[in-house]
């Protein structure tokens, strides 16, 4: 199927981990793992997950606000704890903590209703399951007893019986909620042959043929996933950056560390200026509320986007390195180039390599034309562009976005300069 067009104009997208692990405010499955807690006390947290002030609707309006166009909630981690009643396995929040109740109807009907796009994340790795620890990954040496079977103890046809009940609970996703999206994780414990990913590709596709498919489902994805930083170059193809407000993915209670709106905006800006979306996390508590220290965050980022929108928003990439300083975006229709500049400009901002004329030089959010001027060039390169500062007023918080209108499409000089 092709990419479909909403992801790539998406911009940004709110990454939720929720899960069990938010009771004692442990690292999600990653805990009992690596045995930062015993694995009995990681369980016993079931007995605390209450979900007693979970509001989607509440979620899905703070969403909104952040600007974003989707998001993608954690169905099923890799401790194997379901966020619904699902019928393969018993291990789910229905049946085994206090919430009680499935907890993604809810969570799909408030997005929708907000028009977001719904994505679920779930886990090809389940570290609880008996028949899990069945098989190895034939190039890692991976002795863990939660993800690996022991050398020369391997049993394919319990590794069968995993798949089934893999399968199975993708497939209840895909008929119960239809997701415009799902997130894959857990894919590099074993080979893509080995995870029956084409088998896994069809049975989505059949099911709901819109689905997008992020990389973690190996060849069959539709999209790559860096984490935590922005990449130096962005990959081939759509991509999407997956980024935590402060250290953790789930919630810590004593992770404090966020990172603040200004450095929020300036990640956001430089992935869609290098054509990605951003996916930024946050971690409920186990009741279902958001940190207020998140939910800040959130709102600022969507207040600079809503003054911003043009910029954002039906735009694909923008100046490749070295032609401004900063991110950049270009309309759809490449005749308008948005500049971001973090800093107050002084005196000047420059633009190298224009070979278009300038109608005019306008400061986004507030409208107020500033001059520019041409200096120097030589035959074919063309001269600097010179874009005078906007004043003290127009100067914006976080990034302040000189919008450019263009004679024609975008056309840059990318040579090496004459002999």
């Amino acid at each position: 199927m092709p990419m479909q067009p909403w992801f790539r104009d998406a911009k940004l997208g709110v990454f939720v981990h929720y899960g069990v692990y938010a009771v004692d405010g442990v690292p999600e499955s990653w805990s009992f793992y690596l045995g930062q807690v015993p694995h009995d006390r990681y369980m016993r947290q079931l007995d605390g997950f209450t979900a007693s002030q979970y509001d989607p609707r509440a979620w899905a309006d703070l969403f909104a606000r952040a600007g974003a166009r989707y998001a993608v909630l954690t169905a099923r981690h890799h401790d194997g704890v379901a966020l619904w009643d699902t019928a393969h396995g018993d291990l789910d929040v229905v049946r085994h903590t206090p919430a009680g109740r499935d907890l993604i109807s809810g969570y799909t009907d408030a997005l929708r209703e907000r028009g977001l796009k719904v994505g679920l994340y779930y886990s090809h790795s389940d570290w609880n399951h008996p028949d899990y620890a069945s098989t190895r990954h034939p190039s890692l040496d991976d002795d863990n007893p939660y993800s690996a079977a022991a050398p020369g103890t391997e049993d394919p046809e319990a590794w069968a019986r995993y798949l089934d009940y893999r399968d199975g609970q993708v497939r209840e996703l895909v008929e119960r909620f239809r997701p415009d999206l799902l997130w894959f994780d857990g894919e590099w414990e074993r080979t893509e042959e080995q995870w029956r990913m084409g088998r896994l590709a069809e049975l989505i596709l059949s099911g709901n043929p819109g689905t997008v498919l992020n990389a973690r489902m190996l060849s069959h994805g539709d999209y790559a996933t860096p984490e935590q930083g922005v990449p130096l170059q962005a990959p081939d193809g759509p991509w999407e950056l997956c980024l935590t407000v402060n250290d953790s993915w789930g919630f810590q209670h004593d992770d404090h560390n966020h990172k603040s709106v200004r450095q929020l905006v300036r990640y956001f800006t430089e992935t869609i200026g290098m054509g990605g979306n951003l996916l930024l996390d946050v971690g409920p508590r186990e009741d279902g509320t958001v940190p207020e220290a998140q939910a800040e965050r959130l709102e600022g980022l969507g207040e600079w986007i809503a003054r911003h929108s043009q910029a954002v928003y039906g735009t694909v990439a923008g100046l490749p390195a070295g032609h401004h300083y900063g991110p950049s975006t270009v309309s759809a229709d490449r005749r308008t180039l948005y500049l971001m500049c973090f800093d107050p400009p002084r005196e000047t901002l420059s633009v190298r390599g224009l070979r278009n004329r300038i109608r005019r030089v306008t400061v986004l959010g507030t409208g107020t034309e500033v001059g520019h001027r041409v200096t120097g060039g030589l035959h074919d390169v063309p001269g600097v562009t010179w874009i005078e500062a906007p004043g003290p007023k127009d100067v914006d918080e976080y990034a302040t976005v000189l919008a450019v209108e263009l004679d024609g499409e975008l056309d840059l000089y990318r040579g090496t300069g004459r002999d």
